[in-house]
């Protein structure tokens, strides 16, 4: 056995946004920091890949333009930026055709989509929506409640979608009404923005930020096991060195956080890991060198769990005249399609959309099952208010951060959220205020 390594006053294990949060909020506050990362290279799903000048993403990622994480972003004075997608002249697909998407009053008024009834309901909803109080009702389903509040069955499907586009979530019978909801009011009130250079630059940044603060990141490195006895101890190695921490944050999912933990069967996290709905999308990227349909920038499907956009139309994703494009199927809890099927679905999406596209491929890339969150917001639990952690009961100095964690947000939000307030924790158990030290 290797002898023990010189300690830190935290470990950090995962080099993800949720990761690089925790470990630049912990920097400020005046502790030392070690941050490992199994990769050659930190960013974890907000990795981005250049080919041949087009930049993409693991599938379609958007950021909040009000949300979580773009508030800590600018906290740590990393650079944001990037475009609003337009929704505006986007289609809604179903039954195979294509109708105008349905978001403002002259789209409402014009589409096919819906019948008067529907179209009158569907205008309400939206403009109500905005003012629901949505902590009431996270522990209803989004099935639930839109049966219960949503007449038209058209008006529904729609809704749906919406739901879809905003959470990245299949799973309406599981969902929580409350967060899906919040999620929601979060993309009609500020909308999203698609990153200039691609989310690698997010990553980027908050490593840079980290290493001028102090912290120690070290990539290419596994940890085997996080060591405990009535507390968290530090973390051993692959090579069997151990790290001494007094404090350990794993920023990574439920069951990934219980397999490094020793003994886990012990503590709640093997519950948490049971308890975790994963929510996975099939994803097809592809890089044009010209865009055939120059107006069909935006596309969600109603009667199939479709999505299609154009990233390089709001971001600088692609070299001049090229163009980015994210097209996805999310998947459901019992989703039994195989993926040479869902490919050809996507593919067909693009036939519709973009005719002549497949002439001007410059590379592709198909995800079958990305895992775009690693716990579905569930009405079981209560909502995001009833979801774990960050501090792990029953082991002191033992913290979790992620998708998954925390009563604040989804996606990215809830990652950054999470890792921001172990961090804090962690900070306040050591008497330093992060924000004293900012």
């Amino acid at each position: 056995m290797k002898e023990q390594m010189s300690g830190s006053n935290v470990v950090v294990v995962g080099g993800g946004l949720a990761g690089l949060t925790a470990a630049n909020f912990l920097a400020r506050a005046g502790l030392s920091v070690t941050l490992f990362e199994k990769s050659r290279a930190v960013g974890g799903r907000a990795r981005t890949e250049a080919k041949q000048g087009f930049h993409f993403n693991f599938g379609p990622h958007a950021l909040y333009r009000c949300g979580a994480a773009i508030k800590i972003l600018r906290e740590l004075g990393i650079d944001v930026r990037g475009g609003r997608p337009a929704t505006a002249g986007g289609y809604a697909i179903d039954r195979g055709g294509k109708h105008t998407l349905p978001v403002g009053p002259v789209s409402m008024l014009t589409t096919g989509l819906l019948r008067l009834g529907a179209k009158l309901e569907t205008a309400r909803l939206l403009d109500a929506i905005g003012k629901l109080d949505a902590r009431a009702i996270e522990r209803l389903s989004v099935r639930e409640w839109a049966e219960r509040e949503i007449r038209h069955s058209d008006a529904r499907r729609l809704f749906y979608s919406l739901i879809r586009v905003s959470s990245y979530a299949h799973d309406s019978e599981r969902h929580s009404a409350g967060a899906a909801i919040a999620q929601l009011q979060l993309a009609l009130a500020s909308g999203v923005l698609y990153l200039d250079g691609g989310w690698q630059t997010l990553a980027d940044g908050l490593r840079e930020t980290a290493e001028r603060a102090g912290v120690r990141i070290v990539v290419g490195d596994r940890v085997k096991v996080v060591g405990r006895d009535g507390r968290a101890r530090g973390v051993r190695l692959a090579d069997d060195s151990f790290h001494a921490a007094p404090a350990v944050v794993i920023a990574a999912g439920p069951d990934e956080a219980c397999e490094l933990v020793e003994r886990s069967e012990e503590t709640i996290l093997s519950e948490w890991a049971k308890a975790a709905i994963p929510v996975r999308a099939a994803c097809l990227d592809v890089a044009l060198k010209y865009l055939p349909e120059p107006r069909a920038l935006f596309a969600l499907g109603i009667d199939r769990p479709l999505y299609f956009s154009v990233h390089s139309a709001a971001a600088k994703l692609a070299p001049e005249n090229g163009a980015v494009i994210h097209a996805a199927k999310y998947l459901g809890a019992s989703a039994t399609d195989d993926p040479q099927t869902i490919e050809r679905e996507l593919e067909e999406m693009f036939d519709l959309l973009q005719p002549g596209w497949r002439g001007a491929v410059v590379a592709s890339r198909f995800l079958p099952a990305m895992t775009v969150s690693n716990a579905l917001v569930a009405a079981a639990q209560g909502g995001a208010s009833g979801r774990p952690g960050p501090e792990v009961p029953g082991v002191e100095g033992l913290f979790v951060a992620g998708d998954w964690v925390g009563p604040e947000g989804m996606l990215a939000d809830a990652s950054m959220a999470s890792a921001k307030m172990a961090a804090e924790i962690i900070a306040r158990r050591y008497s330093v205020k992060v924000a004293a030290a900012a």
